[in-house]
Order: C-alpha cells, then sequence, then structure tokens
C-alpha cells in the first residue's frame, strides 16, 4: 500500500488562535510567503491565524545555535506570511503537537525559537501547557516627540505601554473593548519610529482584581482570537500599573487574562521569568495539495 499523496499538515488551537502545522523535520520544505498567505487564507485554504513549520534544530540555519539545548525549532509564520519571532499560544501547540507525534513525553521540553529556547511543560493526560516565556522588556524611554506614544483607532486616541515578549507590543488600557472599533486593519501606532519593524497592539479593561481582557490586533495577521505573547505583555503592563513588581518584591504574581478564544493563567516569577498556561487543542490532520505550495 502507498501512501496518501500530499503534504502531511496538522490543525491546532490554543484559545482558538489556530495554526496549520507543517511536520518537516530534515528542513526540506521551500515554504515561501505566498504559500503560507494560501494556507492560511479562510475561503481558499485551510484557514489560520499563522503556520506552525516543525524543524529540526540542527537542520535550520536560523535554529543550529540552539540545537544543543532544543531538538525542535518552531518556525512560525503570520498568516500573511511574514516571519515572526515568536507565537506564545502557537509554542503551547507545538508542543502539544510533538507529545501526540511521539517526541516529546508529558512534562519538560524545549523548544527552539526565533525568540531563543523556550521552556514548555506539558501536563499529563491532554491537560494545559505551560511556557516559559522569558523576561519582559520595558523600556524606560519613551519614543514620541513629547515623551508619549500613542495608538489611534476608531477614531480615539490612547498612551501606550511598550512592551517587548520576544516581539513587540503597544498595549493601551480602554474603558471598553468596543472602543477599538474594528481591528482588521492595524491601528496607527504613532511615532512609527516607536516600532520600525511593525507592533501588535493590545486593547485592555479590567476585568477585577489580578483579571484583564483584551482585544488584539496581530502584526500580520489581522485581529486575532487570542495572542499569548500579548497576553503576557498586557499581564506585565498591567501589574505595573497596578504596582506590582516582582522583580523588586521578590514574590511572584499571577493574572488572569480573558481573550476572546478563553483564558490564560500568567505568572511572573520574582526572577523576571514569564509563565503562560492554557490549552492547547489539536483538531485535524491531513494531507495538503502539493499545488498549494507551489
Amino acid at each position: 500500500m502507498t501512501s496518501a499523496p500530499g503534504v502531511p499538515f496538522l490543525k491546532g488551537h490554543g484559545t482558538e488562535n489556530d495554526f496549520v502545522i507543517i511536520p518537516d523535520p530534515d528542513g526540506v520544505l521551500d515554504l515561501s510567503p505566498r504559500a503560507v498567505a494560501r494556507l492560511c487564507d479562510r475561503r481558499a485554504g485551510i484557514g489560520a491565524d499563522g503556520v506552525l513549520r516543525v524543524v529540526r534544530a540542527a537542520a535550520h540555519p536560523e535554529a543550529r545555535s540552539m540545537a544543543g539545548d532544543a531538538e525542535w525549532f518552531m518556525d512560525y509564520r503570520n498568516s500573511d506570511g511574514s516571519v515572526a519571532e515568536m507565537c506564545g499560544n502557537g509554542a503551547r501547540v507545538f508542543a502539544r503537537y510533538l507529545e501526540r507525534a511521539g517526541l516529546a513525553e508529558p512534562g519538560d521540553v524545549a523548544l527552539a525559537t526565533r525568540a531563543g529556547v523556550r521552556r514548555a511543560h506539558i501536563a499529563k493526560n491532554g491537560g494545559d501547557v505551560t511556557v516559559g516565556m522569558g523576561s519582559a522588556e520595558l523600556p524606560e524611554a519613551r519614543d514620541g516627540a513629547d515623551g508619549e506614544i500613542t495608538v489611534h483607532a476608531a477614531g480615539r486616541t490612547w498612551p501606550v505601554r511598550k512592551v517587548g515578549m520576544g516581539n513587540p507590543h503597544a498595549v493601551a488600557f480602554v474603558a471598553d473593548l468596543a472602543e477599538a472599533g474594528r481591528l482588521l486593519d492595524a491601528p496607527e501606532v504613532w511615532p512609527a519610529t516607536a516600532y520600525p519593524d511593525g507592533v501588535n497592539v493590545e486593547f485592555v479593561v479590567a476585568r477585577g482584581p489580578r483579571h484583564v481582557a483584551l482585544r488584539v490586533h496581530e502584526r500580520g495577521a489581522g485581529e486575532t482570537r487570542s495572542c499569548g505573547t500579548g497576553a503576557c505583555a498586557v499581564m506585565v503592563a498591567a501589574a505595573r500599573r497596578d504596582g506590582f513588581d516582582p522583580r523588586e518584591d521578590g514574590a511572584p504574581v499571577t493574572y488572569t487574562v480573558e481573550v476572546p478564544g478563553g483564558r490564560l493563567e500568567i505568572t511572573e516569577r520574582a526572577d523576571g521569568e514569564i509563565e503562560m498556561t492554557g490549552p492547547a487543542v489539536i483538531v485535524a490532520e491531513g494531507r495538503i495539495d502539493p499545488a498549494l505550495l507551489a
């Protein structure tokens, strides 16, 4: 019996941030930006917020230096085909795939990403996945001419907190999430020099003590149901606004972060490491017509 033709794939999501997963252990696929955009097209393709290509770190030029610490590299692409440094929900789904494929056991696993090696913990029996997201970067200097960065959407303007989570974020606190309007197009961040490579923009409201909710426009993807790095950026910005700084206080702090697709638990430890815990689900697998990737 011969195997079915086409390129194997799986479909998964983390709090409804969804991904096409393509196993390519030896790094032989030439996955062009156009092919990625076709795969992510929700009408003419499989449909997803991004693509997770699973490659051995030793087989990928961007990850070979990490091969001693992590066997597998998460080659993440946004839905428009652009390359991204990191995706928190994607990292959980990536870890879940490794477990499903027998490439990792429940417990701890190291993942190579463009933002460096990230540690994941896979709970037994299909439970949540926790990913160590690294430390947040909180630049003290502001980039606006008047000392402030602002975001503009739906005819309104808000100041933002600049947060780095391996990728760039602009966090704006609002009175109501509906104020951001439609987020299919990228909100305008001023000045543009504050984020020369583009930015993920989060709009945030308080729900209660150490409990916030957000909407997000992801760079290269539009509004998504969830953004893992964005949830981490929001948690750090909210904690600082609420007077918590684990690196100074010496005690961890945990926030519940609601996203349109579910809930995440985000903890910032006293050493600055941020841990994100949430679901990761594989929903389908099949084969891609090679013509879609041509």
